[in-house]
């Protein structure tokens, strides 16, 4: 009997060659042709594989040594009963704000004490999804995304100064609120795509959810470095499985994103190949849509629409304007609550949704996702301007 791949079963027969081999061929190369015509077209290619190359070493191996501890605490979370005890407590505020089982608010913690990925180690744990339906699996990389790295934002806006304090705090109000409009979208698409039948309400692999808890064999210290070696080895792979989408993604938005290096000697603009160069096309896109942006988040300067566009790739690289557009006196402590909403909740999801869709099983939902996650992070800012706007 032959056996069918689910890639197989997902592909579908068309013509060898169509309009749309055309079509595809003319964005590709019209699309190198404008950053090779800016660039150069050698440079434009050093450029791609140092930044690839930059961010497979110093990006995916960040990401999977955090997949592997979090996995680890996954694993020990769902030993000792952790989980189960979360989503008792939980329960009565995500399920009407989130319309997730109260388990989810762990995968929400992790990810704001480490990043994105963090949420997929959860996701491969069946004592924990047995608490999700079917459809509210792939939610969990809008609510874990819209949580990533916000311990490491958030500390980092308060450092910039005292009065940046309350701007922070601010921004985190802004991320909860742009999370919950991220996966309320979700999980329409996702109802939908699973055909989800409310009368029937049926749990993922479970019409009922036991009072009771497999744990591992042995004493406390044996069943404890099984688990977390265990929870680990799952991060190793998961860690793994998001190379494409982060190296392929995140070098285009990398690209459109950032400028040319500046000569030390002459000041001028200049490329010289290295990684994270690039034709600034983002950042002029957004200052021609300053009049419809600025007063939705408040911002005083156009170049302050650099945070949040650059943070579509990478919230690192974007966190590193930040002392400099103080210094310049560019943003105010409105913009840093901006700021941090918006680097929060988007948190280079560009580059990092499609690889956690894929370890997700639900890659036929990412561009669902994506789309979700944009509307969300854009509450989360304008949302963040209202909220300081009240408070200040």
């Amino acid at each position: 009997m032959e056996v069918v791949s689910k890639n197989e079963l997902n592909q579908k027969k068309v013509k060898n060659v169509s309009l749309e081999t055309f079509v595809f061929l003319a964005i590709l190369i019209g699309g190198f042709g404008y950053v090779g015509s800016i660039m150069g077209a050698g440079t434009m290619f050093k450029v791609i594989m140092a930044t690839a190359h930059d961010l497979l070493l110093n990006t995916v191996f960040l990401i999977m040594s955090m997949a592997v501890l979090a996995g680890a605490l996954s694993a020990l979370l769902s030993e000792f009963g952790v989980i189960s005890l979360l989503n008792k407590i939980f329960a009565i505020f995500m399920k009407p704000l989130y319309g997730l089982p109260g388990a989810s608010i762990a995968g929400a913690i992790t990810t704001y004490l480490s990043d994105n990925p963090a949420i997929i180690a959860f996701a491969k744990d069946k004592s924990f999804t047995k608490y999700f339906k079917d459809y509210q699996i792939p939610a969990l990389c809008n609510i874990g995304t819209a949580f990533g790295m916000g311990l490491i934002v958030t500390t980092f806006m308060i450092s910039q100064g005292s009065e940046f304090v309350l701007p922070a705090l601010v921004g985190n109000l802004g991320a909860i609120v742009g999370s919950i409009v991220s996966v309320r979208i979700m999980l329409h698409f996702t109802k939908k795509h699973y055909n989800y039948d409310g009368t029937k309400d049926a749990l993922h692999k479970s019409e009922k959810i036991e009072e009771v808890r497999q744990i591992r064999s042995g004493n406390v210290f044996q069943r404890s470095l099984e688990a977390m070696l265990e929870g680990g080895k799952n991060g190793v792979e998961l860690g793994m499985a998001i190379i494409p989408g982060v190296l392929i993604v995140c070098t285009l938005v990398m690209i459109l994103t950032f400028g040319p290096s500046t000569d030390p000697e002459t000041g001028k603009a200049i490329y010289t190949g290295v990684a994270y160069e690039g034709i600034g096309l983002l950042p002029m896109l957004g200052d021609k849509l300053s009049f419809i942006l600025e007063p939705l988040f408040g911002f005083t300067s156009p170049e302050a629409i650099a945070f949040p566009i650059t943070s579509l790739g990478a919230v690192g690289a974007a966190m590193s304007l930040v002392p400099k557009f103080i210094t310049d006196g560019i943003v105010t402590p409105n913009d840093i609550a901006v700021f941090t909403a918006m680097g929060m909740c988007w948190s280079g999801y560009l580059s990092t949704h499609v690889g956690m869709m894929d370890a997700l099983d639900a890659r036929p939902l990412t561009g669902k996702a994506i789309l979700s996650h944009t509307i969300g992070g854009l509450c989360a800012g304008i949302s963040a301007h209202f909220i300081f706007m009240l408070l200040a």
